[in-house]
């Protein structure tokens, strides 16, 4: 099954809150939310417990997006602390709202060397599933994201290796757009998902958004547009989703939120 929906309330949801835009998805017909604590974790338990009982009620997935204030690698130990503690603050809240997994920007290479970073990567990631079992959260998954540049931890085949490391308490969260940036405008959806279907994941968590090229520097960065970019072009990741038997949430991340995420409904002939 594919689920799909938007990163946040939909823009024609005219109750801007969470609950408000589960209610307006519900309405859209479609079926999964991505909430956004990118600013910052501002839900109260109280308010997560709901907006998990609203989900249910109206049959939307949810997933978490944790703050973008993160670097596991920094080599700031305040700033690592930080980072973790933002980090399982949103794995609470989504334990609370029963979403399934959170997506987390795990950091920034600086001067590691790659074999380095993924090293303390491991190291890093260790602590906080320790803290996930001392604070009792069991079911939601920590989603290392697929990033834009190389001086970012989280190629597709770092956050796959690592998911291998820490299997229960991990999953890959893939961005679509991220990938094919890193890729230098490339993506081979095939590839991708024969990796990912080696894995026998119960669940695939991802994002999509086409990406901006820039002509400054040449290579694409990570400024949203819409599905129409084709930056990458949805329709061959919809041809090969056909061809398989997945359970994936595709969240839309494009400007044009909720009527992109139905044009990909449409697309994938749901």
């Amino acid at each position: 099954m594919i689920w799909i929906g938007t990163g946040g309330v939909p823009l024609s949801s005219k109750e801007r809150s969470t609950i408000g835009g589960i209610k307006e998805l519900a309405k859209l017909g479609l079926n999964a939310m991505e909430v956004e604590f990118v600013r910052g974790v501002k839900m109260s338990e109280y308010v997560a417990e709901e907006v998990g009982q609203i989900a249910e009620e109206h049959k939307i997935r949810l997933s978490v997006h944790a703050p973008y204030y993160i670097n596991l690698l920094s080599p700031d130990k305040e700033l690592i602390k930080k980072s973790i503690e933002r980090i399982i603050e949103s794995l609470g809240r989504a334990e609370i709202m029963k979403a399934d997994a959170v997506a987390v920007h795990m950091g920034f290479l600086g001067k590691l060397s790659q074999q380095e970073s993924n090293e303390l990567m491991k190291e890093r990631i260790a602590d906080i599933i320790e803290k996930m079992e001392k604070q009792g959260i069991r079911k939601v998954k920590l989603g290392p994201e697929t990033m834009v540049k190389k001086g970012q931890w989280g190629s597709f085949e770092e956050v796959v290796q690592m998911y291998k490391h820490y299997k229960k308490h991990l999953t890959p969260y893939l961005d679509w757009g991220h990938m094919f940036a890193y890729y230098n405008g490339t993506i081979n959806y095939k590839y991708i998902l024969d990796e990912l279907e080696k894995l026998n994941l119960n669940h695939i968590n991802s994002h999509f958004n086409c990406v901006k090229y820039s002509t400054a520097s040449k290579s694409y960065v990570d400024i949203h547009q819409p599905l129409a970019a084709k930056t990458p072009d949805f329709k061959p990741l919809a041809d090969e989703l056909k061809k398989r038997k997945l359970n994936m949430t595709l969240i839309c991340e494009t400007p044009l939120l909720e009527k992109d995420a139905l044009e990909m409904k449409r697309i994938l002939g749901l």
